[in-house]
């Protein structure tokens, strides 16, 4: 997995920051829309992420971890505590009409 340089993550999250400072303080100005949204668009980039947001969360949890604790963060496999809790198969039921 090719990460990139945690300079580059540092300088393009900072950059986020303050066009998003900038934008919620001017939200009519199209500029500094287009701006932000460029900004957000790089960090997606950048973190391999659909949304600026995540993307954020995802550059400012980068940043402070270790290389292997960030790979091994992000192998897919649901963190404990961050998912939604299921009922047991006991317990669940199905829409489906019965026969």
């Amino acid at each position: 997995m090719l990460l990139p340089a945690k300079a580059e993550v540092a300088r393009q999250l900072r950059r986020y920051r303050a066009w998003e400072r900038t934008m919620l303080a001017r939200p009519h100005d199209r500029t500094v829309r287009a701006a932000f949204e460029d900004s957000g668009y790089t960090l997606c980039v950048l973190m391999a992420k659909r949304c600026a947001r995540e993307a954020a969360d995802a550059a400012e949890h980068y940043l402070r971890t270790t290389l292997a604790g960030y790979v091994r963060g992000q192998d897919g496999r649901p963190r404990p505590g961050r998912t939604a809790r299921r009922s047991p198969p006991s317990e669940r039921r199905s829409t489906a009409p019965s026969p």
